[in-house]
């Protein structure tokens, strides 16, 4: 420190929810939340990694007009600095002669100041930033700003090994802003915070860590952007799941900036966090693209009770319709079960029977089909047939088709294309079976923060208490064709999330032949999964960005 040393630096979290491709919208955004903190005395405003462009972008930023438009969204923000307010540092791709680059540009008193290259690009699980994006070739030093050297690592920068965090601090930073884009799973925020520590213990810096909010596809990024003081302590903590610009006061004492004034929000609880993370997926993406309303099968049944809850707290009981499409083994429990979860949701709810075009089906089939005994191939029909009704009513009415199916059942593949597995997004697709369970029974007691939908029990007791069933043959139950959930869950848990062996899973008490049985079924139905709906991303490896095996695949553990 030195007498040029400011008194204080107060520093605005954009933590804010920016749409892929919107770049006029995202400006937008920009220019508000700079307002917001310049009303708020900030000296300085940090929005998210990308934020101009949202993110990810993908192969987008292939596109050169992509990246002349965002950079030209960033030169008007630029020009805004002009008027004293508060400075930026905003997120951009950055076409240089080095290649592009996911940037951040530094600006303020009209002009720009420093552009920072991001240096260690991921490329695992969700991130394939290296297909686009080229590496910044060296660390930057810190950016005088205000009397203030900072420094800017971007997201993974402070993730990795690289020693990009001590190096700023050996050339003088004296606070590290950080700019992500870090989605969520279970677990992420203390995922996050440990990292941070590490690179506070490793730097002797405090550092402030800036996320982005909102729904992208199968992404769901939760904001609770936070800081650490030099000391590891905890001195500032946004809200999950929420949008706001969020002040910061920083102070020099002796040596070391501290963090003086910033709000501490509790964190909500995994079944909360992970409610929360569903509902917000959802919105966003029927919002994002444009949809009006949503329509879903409502059988009676766990899945489909659980997303319409999801479909009506996310976007309210006016946009969310249901259909019953009862057939011949459809129990009288679950035509009440539906209306009655339909009657405490406050929805639409509308009984559409399936004989006819059921049996219109069998019938034009009865020639081809003469000889065999029926089996799985008529069962289907029935699912298709209610695929085929939500679809028309999409089509008809312009509502996005829910689907229903939760990550137990598209591991295994208990799912029928072109039937049950019709839709637009799946909240649930993430969701083993016993975790729709417990999240059904928490939202019973509990109205998430943000949600749109009544107190109170939503989904009823005897849909949560009954043997769940896909009723497509006389008492039919899922556990005539599956083990019971727990020990379906943990195997698959073990297989997908763990990536274990067949020995290692036999450890911890499942019968060998049981789990051979499930890794056989894993494998035979990724063909479905790459054809199901996206669907939010709650766990560390989901089907689709994080797990990506062949179709064609004839390996199997025959430990």
């Amino acid at each position: 420190m030195n007498a040029s040393t400011p008194a204080s630096l107060v520093v605005a979290v954009a933590q804010l929810n920016p749409t892929v491709g919107d770049i006029a919208g995202n400006l937008e955004l920009a220019r508000s939340a700079r307002a917001e903190a310049a009303r708020q005395g900030a000296d300085l405003v940090l929005y998210t990694e990308l934020f101009i462009a949202g993110y990810p972008p993908e192969d987008l930023v292939l596109k050169p007009a992509f990246v002349t438009a965002c950079e030209e969204a960033v030169d008007a923000l630029i020009a805004d600095t002009a008027d004293g307010g508060p400075a930026i540092a905003i997120g951009t791709p950055l076409a240089r002669p080095s290649g592009l680059h996911n940037g951040l540009v530094i600006a303020d008193a009209g002009r720009m100041i420093a552009e920072r290259l991001k240096i260690d690009l991921p490329n695992y699980g969700e991130f394939d930033e290296k297909r686009v994006f080229q590496p910044g070739r060296e660390i930057q030093g810190p950016v005088g700003l205000r009397g203030v050297r900072i420094g800017f690592p971007i997201c993974e920068d402070i993730w990795g090994d690289l020693g990009i965090c001590e190096t700023l601090a050996e050339s003088g930073a004296e606070l590290l802003l950080v700019p992500n884009g870090s989605p969520y799973y279970r677990g992420k925020v203390e995922v996050r915070q440990q990292v941070v520590v590490r690179q506070v213990v490793e730097s002797g810096l405090p550092i402030l860590y800036a996320n982005q909010l909102g729904g992208q596809d199968e992404l769901v990024f939760d904001g609770a952007s936070f800081a650490l003081q030099a000391d590891r302590t905890l001195a500032f903590q946004a809200p999950q799941f929420e949008a706001g610009v969020f002040i910061t006061r920083w102070e020099p004492h002796g040596e070391v900036w501290r963090c003086v004034e910033g709000t501490t929000s509790p964190i909500p609880h995994t079944d909360e966090a992970d409610y929360s993370a569903c509902m917000l997926g959802l919105r966003d993406y029927v919002d994002k693209n444009g949809f009006r309303d949503v329509v879903l099968g409502l059988s009676g049944g766990i899945d489909s009770a659980i997303c319409a809850a999801l479909a009506v707290d996310a976007l309210g009981s006016d946009r969310v319709r249901t259909l019953m499409m009862p057939y011949r083994y459809t129990s009288r429990d679950s035509l009440k079960d539906a209306e009655d979860c339909a009657r405490a949701l406050g929805i639409r709810h509308d009984i559409v029977t399936i004989a006819d075009p059921v049996e219109g089906f069998s019938n034009t089939l009865a020639q081809l089909f003469e000889g065999t005994a029926e089996g799985v191939t008529e069962e289907n029909l029935q699912s298709r047939t209610r695929g085929t009704i939500l679809m028309a009513v999409s089509n008809k009415f312009g509502s996005m088709v829910v689907t229903t199916g939760n990550k137990s059942e598209m591991s295994v593949g208990y799912a029928t294309l072109y039937g049950d597995m019709n839709g637009g997004f799946n909240p649930i697709k993430d969701l083993y079976k016993m975790q729709v369970y417990a999240l059904s029974r928490w939202r019973n007691t509990t109205l998430p923060k943000g949600a749109l939908g009544p107190t109170g029990e939503v989904i009823p007791t005897n849909i949560i208490d009954k043997a769940p069933s896909a009723e497509l043959r006389p008492d039919q139950t899922d556990q005539d064709s599956l083990p019971p959930y727990p020990v379906l869950d943990d195997i698959l848990e073990c297989l997908v999330e763990g990536e274990m062996g067949v020995d290692a899973i036999v450890a911890r008490g499942h019968d060998r032949e049981l789990v051979h049985r499930i890794e056989h079924l894993l494998y035979i139905a990724e063909y479905k999964r790459r054809q199901a709906a996206p669907g939010v991303k709650i766990t560390r490896k989901n089907f689709g960005r994080d797990r990506r095996y062949p179709i064609t695949n004839r390996f199997r553990d025959r430990s």
